[in-house]
């Protein structure tokens, strides 16, 4: 049985760190509060987000509730490139993604957005990362990965911003498995200590 368990285990390490585990779509998600604002406020408003980024399709998938906001939906985007008690530039659309609903304190959007348009960023986060799409993509996703970018949704109430929530990467399946793997082998390992 252990000599099983260590071979999946060489397995599921090899594929795990091959392309296969690199080119899958990336998903990460954030709550969304006036708490995360900075400067933070009190707004009672509440929201969540997942945004999907695939480098091989090159698109930008973006899933968004939010409800008890204090002001009206004025604006919504992705910020790039600041940690959580930082304010970044906006990267994506502006003055909100297309189609966002606006003049509202509570409601949800989906959309998905292709990676290599001009009309997925603001003109001045392409410019200020290599002039092109590519480059704009390539920052996004690598501020995404590294935890540095936020969502934000604007409103009358708050100009700069009512609800924010810094995107944090949802681990993908492979490395939970190798994770559910070396716990496995950690608590037979602490099991068979104890019956001796």
């Amino acid at each position: 049985m252990r000599r099983t368990l260590s071979l999946l285990a060489l397995v599921l390490t090899f594929w795990a760190l091959s392309g296969v585990a690199t080119a899958a779509p990336m998903v990460f998600t954030t709550t969304l509060r006036g708490t995360n604002e900075v400067p933070p406020n009190a707004s009672p408003g509440i929201g969540f987000a997942v945004v999907t980024v695939d480098p091989v399709a090159h698109t930008l998938t973006v899933n968004v509730s939010f409800s008890g906001l204090t002001g009206l939906t004025t604006a919504s985007h992705i910020h790039c490139c600041t940690g959580p008690t930082g304010n970044a530039s906006v990267a994506t659309q502006t003055p909100s993604f297309v189609g966002f609903p606006l003049g509202v304190t509570a409601g949800t959007y989906s959309n998905v957005f292709d990676t290599t348009l001009a009309s997925t960023y603001r003109a001045g986060f392409i410019t200020d990362n290599g002039g092109t799409t590519a480059g704009a993509e390539a920052a996004l996703f690598a501020g995404m990965q590294a935890g540095l970018t936020y969502f934000n949704i604007h409103t009358s109430a708050f100009g700069g911003g009512e609800i924010r929530g810094q995107l944090q990467a949802v681990p993908e399946p492979a490395t939970l498995i190798l994770l559910g793997i070396g716990l496995a082998g950690g608590a037979g390992k602490a099991l068979r200590r104890r019956g001796r």
